[in-house]
């Protein structure tokens, strides 16, 4: 039995989500949907698809949720490497990152993939990496949603209400309620977030 490599691992990252144009045009295609058909689904112009199809720009993690939707698909089948779905485990430092920037501001999203995206798949789970000062947008969708904040100190808005999270601090809510979160700390926030059906 051999003993496991101490040599650490650099985490896989997709930083500025390479590909995600090329993705996105052939998920429309294969839905039949129009550019100024996702736009309208998608709450956004058709200018700003054509520029997200040809990789001039970049979304916000809410847009290309909202175009996931709008696609019929999600954000993890978006932007996810090729995986072997039936391998069980995924090693740590090994797990592929990818960046969600807040446009032309400084501050980021990391999304860590702790579970293996799959068509289909019923339970998605993901470390959120929040930059200080960082601020979501509010999103509301089907299904249900759990975390456990591992390091940091964030806000969580669900709804009308605000919580302060410390680390060892959990949540449960129904995704059908409007919730988003900020990082009011100068330090990042590592959060482990999984929610049902797959929404990232």
């Amino acid at each position: 039995m051999t003993k496991p490599s101490k040599t650490p691992v650099k985490a896989l990252h997709t930083d500025g989500l390479p590909s995600l144009g090329v993705r996105l045009r052939h998920a429309r295609k294969v839905a039949g949907l129009t550019l100024k058909q996702v736009a309208e689904v998608a709450s956004c112009s058709e200018s700003l698809i054509s520029k997200l199809e040809n990789d001039a720009a970049s979304p916000s993690l809410a847009m290309l949720h909202r175009l996931a939707q709008a696609l019929g698909s999600n954000v993890s089948e978006l932007t996810s490497e090729d995986w072997v779905s039936d391998e069980p485990v995924l090693r740590a430092g090994a797990r592929q990152v990818s960046r969600f920037a807040k446009g032309g501001k400084a501050g980021y999203i990391d999304l860590e993939r702790v579970t293996h995206p799959q068509k289909g798949g019923l339970l998605q789970g993901d470390i959120h990496i929040i930059a200080p000062g960082m601020v979501s947008e509010m999103i509301e969708h089907a299904g249900e949603e759990m975390g456990y904040v591992i390091e940091g100190t964030l806000e969580l808005t669900l709804g009308e209400t605000t919580y302060t999270l410390n680390p060892g601090d959990s949540f449960h809510f129904p995704s059908n309620v409007a919730h988003g979160y900020r990082n009011v700390s100068r330090e990042i926030v590592r959060i482990l977030w999984v929610n049902t059906p797959a929404t990232f």
